[in-house]
């Protein structure tokens, strides 16, 4: 971790509990000089130093430690693969990567936007794969045809239906594949089409 994300989280909960850097040296026990230095970015608390000051800002240590922004390329590769849950049941394409984003939230680069983006097409992708399930099912208990574009007369639409449905999960494979690899190599992550439901 670089030593200016540790002065800026300091600096951020001082700032908080309303204490000057000599209020924390005198809480915390430690040198004004050290604390301006921390602050600086000049060096990085360790060991007792960074006890001392965590307790003095009422925070665990690890709270210290985790807080700044990480550049992560191989967790943001890994919460795109965890969509792919999808295959096993098509919400669980919504939910792992929702919840593995939510535990690393504001703590590793570009993780919001990749967890937005992710979220809002697979919510999209669940509600169209819903959609034509449904459209399936109630044409069978009303036991009617789908109209659809080029449908001989002896169809009734419904394998038409029930055989693009595979594409669309080789589509959603496919996007998931080629974020993890933009997300390696830094890259933005392009999930389209999706609707914004998360901003």
């Amino acid at each position: 971790m670089k030593n200016t994300e540790m002065a800026q989280k300091i600096k951020e909960l001082r700032s908080r509990k309303g204490f000057s850097q000599e209020q924390l040296a005198e809480t915390a026990n430690i040198n004004l000089r050290t604390v301006q230095r921390i602050e600086a970015g000049e060096t990085e608390p360790r060991g007792d130093t960074l006890k001392r000051i965590a307790n003095a800002l009422n925070v665990v240590p690890d709270e210290l430690i985790d807080w700044a922004e990480q550049d992560d390329k191989e967790f943001l590769v890994f919460l795109n693969i965890s969509a792919l849950c999808f295959i096993v049941f098509p919400l669980l394409g919504i939910i792992v990567p929702l919840a593995i984003w939510m535990l690393k939230k504001d703590k590793i680069r570009n993780i919001n936007e990749t967890g937005k983006r992710l979220v809002n097409f697979q919510i999209t992708w669940c509600l169209v794969v819903f959609l034509l399930y449904a459209l399936v099912l109630i044409s069978v208990m009303l036991n009617m045809s789908i109209p659809l574009p080029n449908l001989s007369e002896h169809s009734n639409g419904r394998v038409e239906i029930i055989m693009i449905i595979p594409v669309f999960y080789v589509i959603n494979g496919v996007m998931i594949l080629i974020n993890c690899i933009r997300c390696y190599y830094r890259k933005k992550v392009f999930y389209q089409p999706a609707f914004g439901f998360l901003r």
